[in-house]
């Protein structure tokens, strides 16, 4: 099934805003690959600069080894975050169903499930390739939404999903672990994260579970829910709230550095012209 290319159809102001806002998504990595390759150059510079060649060498096996960490940490650190385990297809059985029906339409693989026990209604997608995507539910979620609600959800994580914009959300949250006790770990998410990967993520997902109203009633619900019982911003859980589908945090003090995502109501709206409600 080819999102993008439905997603992309003319002649509805939805999928052509959905569209734009594809233009901000390919602007996402390329901010990611031009902060990673200023980091590196700042390292290796200040290497060089203390002690020539063999402060260059020592920076360069610093800056693979942190890579190396930041690639197999980001999955580890947002999961413990959240206190996530994994469940299996017995414990759960109709998550596994409403997950194997909406893989099968995409063409992906099963990704790996797992719940939080977080009483507040979330979900976040992280892994560095489709085949080692990993699907983070929380309690709060699957209580809170309805069948549609709760497909249309997991529709529009498989979304990001397809579109491999998990693999630098995923990067970008292992970065910021790395400082996540230091206000940096908040610049570095607001230098990679764009809005415009929830716009696509949000467009496509509703194509695929075929019903862009149940997303938008979900995303009301989430957001509401969101504020009365919001996380707290600190540690790997910070670094890692881009990758959730609402900001999980308070909107004012510490928690407004970390806002990524874009404005519930305007996510709204363009899912109402997907479906074709009149403005």
């Amino acid at each position: 099934m080819k999102l993008r290319s439905r997603a992309c159809a003319p002649g509805n102001d939805g999928l052509r805003e959905s569209c734009e806002g594809g233009d901000a998504v390919h602007t996402y990595g390329l901010r990611a690959a031009v902060l990673a390759c200023v980091l590196c150059g700042l390292a290796l510079a200040g290497g060089f600069l203390v002690s020539g060649m063999g402060g260059l060498a020592v920076a360069s096996a610093v800056v693979i080894a942190l890579g190396w960490i930041v690639y197999f940490q980001s999955e580890r650190s947002a999961l413990a975050a959240l206190r996530a385990r994994p469940v299996g297809e017995v414990e759960r059985p109709e998550l596994y169903r409403l997950v194997r029906e909406l893989c099968r339409d995409a063409r992906l693989p099963v990704p790996r499930l797992f719940i939080s026990p977080a009483m507040q209604p979330n979900i976040l997608t992280v892994g560095c390739s489709p085949r080692s995507a990993a699907v983070c539910c929380t309690e709060g979620l699957l209580r809170l939404l309805s069948f549609g609600e709760l497909r249309a959800v997991l529709a529009h994580e498989m979304a990001h999903v397809s579109r491999r914009d998990i693999v630098v959300s995923s990067w970008s949250a292992g970065l910021a672990s790395l400082v996540a006790f230091c206000p940096l770990s908040a610049l570095l998410l607001q230098l990679t994260a764009s809005s415009g990967r929830e716009y696509d993520a949000d467009a496509e997902g509703a194509l695929l579970a075929g019903d862009p109203m149940a997303l938008a009633s979900a995303l009301r619900k989430i957001d509401m829910s969101a504020a009365a019982l919001p996380l707290r911003p600190r540690g790997p859980l910070a670094a890692s709230s881009h990758l959730m589908i609402a900001h999980p945090f308070p909107y004012g003090g510490f928690g407004r550095l970390f806002i990524t995502h874009p404005p519930t109501g305007e996510r709204v709206r363009r899912l109402e012209a997907l479906a074709g409600y009149p403005r």
